[in-house]
């Protein structure tokens, strides 16, 4: 007989341990952008990698990243938050990552699983440890 393996609790659990990672590391390229990179080295990234709207672009992935990270990290807005984000390392992928091939550095499977986290929050919400879990802002 086959035994349930986990309960709905330990799945949001395990979504909450999906979201915190993938917000800190997202929140890690967001901060890269603004004060390692810089936005003018970010556009400058950007227009060589034939990003639309360099300039704006920059600014607004930075922007995504960060803010969106750390919302992530908390469990503020997730499902929201994590569709920009999916947006985000979609565009990754296509602008830059597949043309690298599989393998990191340059590969596409670092991004694609952050892409594929970002769906899964978009899709199931914060999970537990949330301010979306406290204030009832979760799929029921």
């Amino acid at each position: 007989m086959l035994q349930k393996l986990g309960s709905p609790r330990q799945a949001q659990v395990a979504l909450a341990i999906i979201r915190i990672v993938a917000g800190v590391i997202f929140f890690a390229h967001g901060y890269q952008k603004f004060f390692v990179m810089g936005i003018d080295g970010t556009t400058g990234f950007f227009t060589q990698v034939g990003a639309p709207l360099p300039g704006i672009s920059a600014i607004v992935v930075a922007t995504v990243e960060m803010v969106g990270g750390a919302l992530l990290v908390f469990g503020i807005f997730a499902r929201f938050v994590a569709i920009p984000l999916a947006i985000d390392m979609t565009s990754a992928i296509v602008l830059v990552h597949s043309k690298h091939g599989f393998f990191v550095p340059m590969g596409v499977e670092f991004v694609t699983l952050l892409l594929a986290s970002a769906i899964a929050i978009a899709v199931a919400g914060a999970g537990a440890f949330s301010v979306d879990e406290m204030t009832g802002r979760k799929r029921e």
